[in-house]
């Protein structure tokens, strides 16, 4: 059975779990997302924590007819399932429990807050927010800069941060890496999830895919 969000952070008051409570780490975790230089499907990513063990994947689909990617863990299990959205004006991005792409398993998607942007903002709506009245969670920042924060719903109380991670293995591989901070009891399974839509958003940005 799917978890159900508690959309509050631990520092002002339940978890927020999202894909899974083991995903959830008591004191917060800092995490390093590692985007492939080259790859096939264009959406090979490494999520390792901070003693460089690999804790989440984020594999391409090949072979699929629009922008597909899996996110497994460690073992190779499959977690989420992110796919961008056909004819879709604000480059919304659905995602799924496991491999599954049917309507049961929307777990929630992540859009452009606005068609016209100079700065990164993009709007989390969960599954059960049918309405669509206002977010559950907000990022916010300069991709360009790879700044960004993300916020619960239209408030200031921040869930993670992500920044820009320079190594001289990266910069000669050409690698993008992106140091993560995670707070405590918030899902970084979630968070990972979050931080591909974000780069697969501004890939169409930058010319470097297609959708709509």
């Amino acid at each position: 059975m799917a978890a159900m969000p508690i959309a509050t952070p631990a520092p002002f008051g339940g978890p927020v779990v999202v894909v899974g409570q083991q995903f959830c780490a008591p004191r917060g975790v800092d995490l390093t997302v590692t985007k492939k230089a080259f790859s096939l499907t264009g959406s090979d990513f490494a999520v390792t924590d901070v003693d460089g063990n690999v804790v989440l994947k984020v594999k391409g689909v090949y072979f699929s007819l629009r922008d597909r990617c899996v996110l497994v863990d460690a073992a190779g299990n499959p977690l989420l399932t992110l796919q961008l959205k056909i004819c879709s004006m604000h480059q919304r991005w659905q995602v799924f429990r496991g491999e599954s792409t049917e309507s049961k398993d929307l777990l929630f998607s992540v859009k452009k807050s606005s068609l016209l942007q100079f700065k990164t903002k993009l709007d989390v709506i969960m599954a059960s927010n049918t309405n669509e009245d206002a977010c559950d969670f907000k990022i916010k920042g300069s991709y360009f800069e790879r700044s960004c924060t993300v916020y619960l719903g239209e408030s200031n109380s921040k869930i993670a941060q992500m920044s820009r991670k320079y190594t001289v293995k990266n910069v000669l591989l050409g690698k993008d890496t992106f140091r993560v901070t995670v707070c405590p009891n918030v899902d970084y399974a979630f968070v990972a999830s979050l931080i591909v839509i974000l780069d697969k958003i501004n890939e169409v940005r930058s010319g470097q895919s297609s959708g709509s």
